[in-house]
């Protein structure tokens, strides 16, 4: 049996004391109890509206192969009788795991950070790295305090590319994270106003973001986008953290791998990039120029892992959207069909406006609309009423005929768009929804945007299930 750890292993890296009879070894890790697969270690962390503790019967019931938890908790668990690891606390132990999981590895670990594109950047080099060795790579957005060492606990030790998502939201929290992951290549895709409620500048969240350079392994590389007014700042703040090897990627002349020329499509694009003396033309199977930009920072890290350029560019071709990062539903409604662009996976400005060229370039039947349905951006602090009117330009000059809006935020951009814009606006997100099923139609191209938080995915959802799926490509469904 190839265990992920076995108990000896496990007891040596968390520091913990065995109770009852553990297995010879785990199968994997998990922290939810509802899903948690046989054979597994269940990890009751305590976060902040649940405890796990309070879990771990389910979790055993489910299949868990041993219980790691809290000694001060195990008065609490009362009877249950389970094989358990013990240990002084449950997310600094798997913070320690994590660790030793990392220092067992050989594989060339890639973290990836920034304000927009970090998770469809990271699900880009799984699936270009995927025909070329064993991936492992951060789950959704695994990306923050408990997400980290978890994906790194998970980590096989036969692992040969890693890949992991790094975010924050506040200022020192990606220094830890880094020095955990400790990555051979740090990419930075964009610095843009996200969580603006916590930060007073782009400098500040520039700043937050290069912490990602203090975990660089030594000869390593740092890939960012020249194209950002912050480039000289990430530039240096790498430099000063020791990172030898800086490289960049964007349309700025001075990129080291440079998109000369982009075409935009529905359901993919094409891109002239400048790569070492060379121009090459690439195929993506993924529409939106924010999408060609990110790939370039994945040609730059994939093969500053040892991958070999022409076989990541081929792989670029067979890629397709995430579910809510811009995921395309063709819904047979009536005679016709509708578009469904799902963007509802989360928002800031820069993704609001990459999300409204997606819509400017899906070109819909005579007779259908561009409809933009979006949700409030969260986080955005006292920036909100700026930030949400901004949008009514890009909207405008998209060719939006249709804009529905939901949330108290989007009230500002309600007051900001022109009268030849028709827009609907309602308080609540399940309003809305109500609205959009009934006011859809055939020849309709409509993209839902949103911060996660607000339940636009909701909209989403409705959608799928009044109107049939009309084909089942891959990566829709």
């Amino acid at each position: 049996m190839n265990w992920l750890w076995t108990s000896s292993d496990l007891l040596a890296a968390m520091n913990g004391r065995p109770v009852g009879n553990l297995p010879e070894g785990i199968g994997g890790i998990s922290i939810d109890s509802r899903t948690i697969g046989k054979g597994e270690a269940f990890f009751a962390i305590r976060g902040d509206r649940v405890d796990g503790h309070d879990y771990a019967g389910i979790a055993l019931a489910n299949g868990a192969a041993v219980l790691v938890v809290s000694e001060a908790k195990l008065p609490a668990l009362g009877r249950l009788i389970a094989p358990m690891i013990v240990v002084d606390d449950v997310l600094e132990a798997m913070i320690r795991l994590g660790c030793a999981a990392r220092d067992r590895s050989a594989a060339k670990i890639i973290a990836v950070t920034g304000s927009v594109g970090k998770t469809t950047t990271k699900e880009m080099l799984r699936h270009v790295l995927s025909p070329l060795g064993r991936v492992h790579a951060s789950v959704a957005s695994f990306n923050n305090h408990w997400g980290v060492p978890l994906t790194l606990a998970r980590m096989p030790e036969t692992t040969d590319f890693g890949i992991f998502e790094i975010g924050m939201n506040h200022p020192g929290e990606i220094r830890p994270l880094t020095r955990m992951v400790r990555p051979h290549v740090a990419v930075v895709t964009s610095i843009a106003a996200a969580h603006l409620g916590n930060f007073t500048s782009l400098e500040e969240i520039a700043a937050a973001k290069a912490e990602i350079f203090e975990g660089v392994v030594n000869g390593g590389h740092a890939v960012l986008n020249r194209d950002s007014a912050q480039y000289e700042f990430l530039e240096k703040a790498a430099a000063a953290a020791g990172v030898g090897h800086v490289h960049s990627f964007g349309a700025n002349p001075k990129s080291e791998y440079r998109l000369a020329e982009f075409a935009g499509q529905a359901e993919g694009s094409v891109l002239w990039a400048a790569i070492a003396g060379r121009t090459r033309e690439i195929a993506i199977g993924a529409p939106g120029r924010h999408i060609a930009e990110n790939a370039l920072a994945v040609i730059a890290a994939a093969t500053l892992a040892g991958a070999e350029l022409d076989r990541v560019i081929a792989s670029l071709a067979t890629m397709h959207p995430e579910k809510g990062r811009g995921q395309r539903h063709r819904l047979t409604i009536g005679a016709g069909e509708l578009t469904l662009i799902d963007e509802s996976y989360n928002a800031n400005p820069a993704s609001m406006r990459a999300a409204i060229s997606l819509l400017r370039d899906a070109e819909p039947p005579p007779g259908g609309r561009r409809v933009a349905i979006l949700g409030d951006m969260l986080e955005m602090g006292e920036h909100a009423a700026a930030v949400h009117a901004a949008l009514a330009e890009p909207l405008v000059e998209a060719g939006v005929s249709d804009v529905w809006l939901a949330g108290p935020e989007m009230a500002h951009l309600r007051d900001a768009l022109p009268p030849e814009v028709s827009v609907v606006y309602r308080e609540k997100v399940d309003d809305l929804a109500a609205y959009a099923l009934g006011a859809v139609a055939a020849g309709d191209v409509v993209m839902v945007k949103s911060s996660k938080g607000t339940g636009c995915g909701r909209i989403v959802q409705a959608l799928v299930e009044a109107y049939p799926e009309r084909t089942a490509e891959a990566g829709e469904a």
